[in-house]
């Protein structure tokens, strides 16, 4: 993908049709210049279609395009980051979603709000394998952010081209395409906060031949990036669960001192009565006497991460027509999370009064009650420290690429083997549950007080540590496109592309049942290995119809067939009109399809704990246990749910619509509106505990329990087929270029997204829940979002400010359906600068963050994190950082 300088008459227009107001970074002065319109024009291809075209014949689909030489400018360190500042992606996981919540430590982008597995992510213009975790989306992690040159995002939803999968959109990752010389860099950030959370990081970019005049280039990119972990207790913001005042008490039932339960219906806590051992355990304030677990103050906001990515490319002319391409992509990235020691609950964990921590035998406060019956014991042992968890992502990708003209064709194909692996471990805090079981039936170790020194003993020999899950993903594919002229009609040449491709899917999850099993709290106490595999073929077309002058018809068609979901048309029209230099009118219409991945159908099933807690309806209705169940299982206690693959999931479905408006009242005034409709049918998804666990009466063959109906084995949460989704909204886009001579240049930039509606069911024909502007089940879907940057640049000096914005919510509903208040909006400032001292030194320094603005507080209880949402805010406050490159 080769950029060249437009025309005077479109200066502004990016690849696509899009302008590049509508995706605004600060643009460089000689960005502004305008073009030498006696150049020769060249073909280019362009995202969003196959067809080569010169760039005075923009396409009729939205792209925004943002720079790699403008991620520094904003402090924009990782591919998760960048995405972030895009409006148009609602919402994305990233490392601290990985504490407690075991995605691997995988980053995802998630455009339209429909969920990452509905966004296709490329790295020029090709698949990457998928994360192995939920196969469902690529890790951003992985891709080599010193090695881009550009980010391009086709907002039009799914492609013909590229996928009837991205339902969402598309990103297009795209590298350099060759270098000469050698160029290291180095960044650093550094919180002004207290804690951890700093980041570093280094890069190398070597580059040997010109394509041009050698023939050949060699390309090599090395790139290393850590980010230490900033823990709950370093921002008060973040630092408990317990906040009455503002409506939070997200604790736990399961803590220490232990609570207990007797056959005899008494429960209770022998510490009670003095207070419990604040400040991790707190009086229970909603009734009986027993103690609560601040269970936040043990987790990590960001856990400690890095990543580790090298790219090699030859390239090699073949005669003046034809280019070779061998390039080889290696990444690897590692995340360790902590969370609060394991919770031992419903385990079996029995104490009978032989034991001398028994309450009243001496040791242990009596408790009124009791009568030496054997106690049900709910306990996390907080002498064996935080449970802590290693997990480790690798990526390779080999591909052999040949491009060029052949017979009057431009044609490009590819040849391409992918492995991603993943694998997760147990480094700390996790124990065996037999012998807990074991040291507390013996009275060997006190669930209510400080251990003995044989107890401590007993407790270092019970740890468990070593890999309990390890998961693989391959996909191998051939694919081929080509692209001419076919005849010249009246208002122009008639355009035409086929393509098509081949690829082989295959998934593996191995669960090392001998570790896993031993302890409860991973989550994989009771997974089976699974395995899947699949042949996707594809073929598609491109027709570009001028049918009178400036105005012009895209047609494309893609055929799909899954071995194991059958065949799929999807067609797609896009209409461009541009009735003047200075006004373009767009459209289109597109159908998308997306199969179930090899996880939604094979993933392994896992019984683990809910993000929040939770009433039984059944054992503890309105929050008062039933005669006969355990209120420190039943009541306000993290619950089980059992998820993971379905093989019943079927194919979901979608179409949309989009048309906008591209204004250029003058040569330095650009803006642009595109509306957008989606609507998706058959969803894939796991239903949301909070729908199950507010809605018992719907849900209620989702409860499995024991055969007595005195303990509530899990709900059931695999993935399934939901309902619809509807969701239309517009984008909105703005840049202006102000030339001021002596005073410099200056560049005003504005990218934001509206979402008028958010619409979806939790079942066909189920009715509809509203998600825009609040917080419903699981997440919020932000009204608006935007991006804005002013940029000024003389000679050697350009200088950046830069605002993110999103707007507030209604809070998340607690059981009884009411929202406690509303999240405030989150907006945030950087500044940068950088220096150019000449053609081999430069610097860049700034400040994210810029005014040390806290998180809006909310009560979700979605993430392991409280107070605060990690998923679309950073809580690392004022943040200074500086880069510096050095080319030898």
């Amino acid at each position: 993908m080769i950029e060249k300088a437009l025309p005077a008459a479109i200066r502004g227009l990016c690849a696509g049709g899009a302008l590049l107001g509508a995706g605004v970074l600060a643009l460089p002065a000689q960005a502004q210049a305008p073009a030498d319109t006696s150049q020769t024009m060249q073909k280019v291809e362009i995202v969003g279609t196959s067809i080569r075209r010169r760039l005075e014949a923009q396409t009729a689909l939205p792209i925004t395009s943002l720079r790699a030489e403008d991620f520094a400018k904003q402090g924009l360190s990782t591919a998760q980051e960048v995405l972030a500042t895009i409006p148009m992606n609602q919402t994305s996981t990233g490392a601290s979603q990985s504490v407690g919540s075991g995605t691997g430590g995988r980053a995802t982008a998630n455009l339209r709000g429909l969920g990452g597995d509905k966004t296709l992510v490329l790295l020029n213009g090709r698949r990457l394998a998928n994360h192995p975790f939920f196969a469902d989306t690529v890790d951003l992690n992985i891709i080599p952010v010193a090695a881009l040159d550009r980010v391009e995002v086709l907002r039009d939803g799914a492609s013909a081209i590229y996928g009837s999968d991205a339902i969402g959109g598309v990103i297009n990752f795209v590298t350099k395409r060759s270098y000469r010389g050698l160029e290291v860099s180095v960044e650093a950030y550094e919180p002004v906060g207290s804690g951890g959370g700093d980041e570093q990081r280094i890069n190398v970019i070597g580059g040997w031949g010109d394509l041009a005049t050698d023939g050949y280039n060699v390309l090599g990119i090395v790139d290393f990036h850590r980010q230490s972990a900033l823990t709950a207790t370093d921002r008060d913001f973040a630092r408990t669960g317990v906040r009455p005042e503002r409506g939070m008490y997200q604790t736990s039932g399961t803590t220490f001192p232990a609570n207990f339960y007797s056959e005899n219906d008494i429960s209770g806590n022998p510490s009670f009565a003095s207070g419990c051992r604040p400040p991790y355990s707190i009086p229970n304030l909603t009734g009986g006497p027993s103690c609560r677990f601040d269970y936040t103050q043990f987790v990590d906001l960001i856990p400690l991460t890095k990543q580790e990515t090298f790219l090699g490319r030859f390239s090699k002319k073949l005669g003046a027509d034809h280019t070779a391409t061998l390039e080889y992509l290696h990444s690897r990235s590692t995340n360790e999370a902590r969370v609060a020691p394991p919770p031992l609950a419903g385990i079996g964990l029995t104490m009978t009064n032989t034991s001398p921590f028994y309450p009243g035998a001496g040791i242990t406060p009596a408790v009124a009650g009791l009568t030496g019956e054997p106690l049900d014991v709910s306990w996390r042992p907080l002498v064996t420290g935080k449970r802590e968890g290693l997990d480790v992502s690798l990526s390779d990708r080999l591909l052999a690429g040949m491009e060029g003209t052949m017979g009057g064709w431009d044609y490009n194909a590819g040849l391409s083997y992918a492995v991603g692996r993943a694998r997760s471990a147990f480094t700390n805090g996790y124990v065996i549950d037999a012998r807990m079981i074991e040291g507390v039936g013996n009275g060997l170790l006190n669930p209510f007080g400080e251990q003995t020194p044989a107890g401590n003993d007993y407790l270092r020999q019970s740890l468990l540590q070593g890999e309990y899950l390890r998961a693989k993903i391959k996909s191998g594919a051939i694919d081929f496109k080509a692209s001419r002229e076919l005849m010249n009609l009246p208002a122009g040449p008639l355009g035409f592309a086929l393509g098509g491709e081949f690829r082989r899917d295959e998934a593996d999850y191995r669960v090392n049942r001998a570790l896993a099993s031993q302890a409860s709290s991973s989550g994989y106490a009771d997974a089976q290995d699974q395995s899947g595999s699949r042949n996707i073929g594809a073929v598609f077309t491109e027709f570009n119809i001028p049918v009178i002058k400036d105005l012009e018809v895209n047609l494309a068609a893609r055929y799909d067939d899954y071995t194991d979901f059958g065949h799929s048309f999807n067609p797609k029209v896009a209409l461009r009109w541009q009735p003047s230099k200075q006004v373009l009118v767009r459209g289109s219409f597109n159908k998308g399809f997306r199969a179930p991945t090899l996880y939604d159908l094979h993933g392994p099933q896992t019984t683990t704990n809910t993000s929040s807690p939770w009433d039984d309806p059944v054992l503890c209705p309105g929050g008062t246990a039933a005669p006969g169940a355990n209120p420190n299982l039943a009541c306000d206690q993290q619950q089980n749910q059992r998820q993971g693959g379905n093989p019943d999931v079927k194919p979901e479905r979608s179409r949309t619509y989009s048309a906008g408006i591209v204004l250029e009242p003058t040569r330095d005034l650009t803006l642009s509106l595109d509306y957008w409709d989606i609507r998706l049918k058959d969803q894939i998804s796991p239903l949301a505990e909070e729908s199950i666990f507010g809605n018992y009466q719907k849900y209620q063959n989702l409860y499995v329990y024991n055969a007595a109906r005195t303990r509530l084995d899990y709900v059931l949460t695999i993935t399934q087929n939901l309902g619809e989704v509807k969701t239309r909204g517009v984008d909105l886009g703005l840049l202006w270029r102000l030339q001021r001579g002596q005073w410099g240049n200056f560049t005003l930039g504005v990218d934001g997204t509206w979402v008028d509606r958010y619409d979806y069911q939790n079942e066909r024909n189920g009715p509809f829940t509203v998600n825009a502007g609040r917080y419903a089940d699981a997440s919020p879907v932000f009204r608006w979002r935007h991006n804005a940057s002013l940029g000024w640049t003389r000679g050697p000096l350009n200088m950046t400010l830069s605002n993110r914005y999103l707007s507030g919510y209604d809070d998340q509903p607690d059981e009884n359906g009411l929202v406690p208040g509303r999240v405030g909006h989150y907006s945030t400032w950087s500044l940068a600068g950088t220096y150019t001292a000449n053609q081999k030194v430069s610097v860049t320094a700034g400040v994210k963050n810029l005014l040390d603005d806290d998180p809006p507080f909310t009560v979700q209880s979605t993430t392991f994190q409280q107070g605060y949402d990690p998923r679309y805010t950073d809580p690392l406050g004022r943040t200074f950082y500086v880069r510096a490159t050095y080319k030898f």
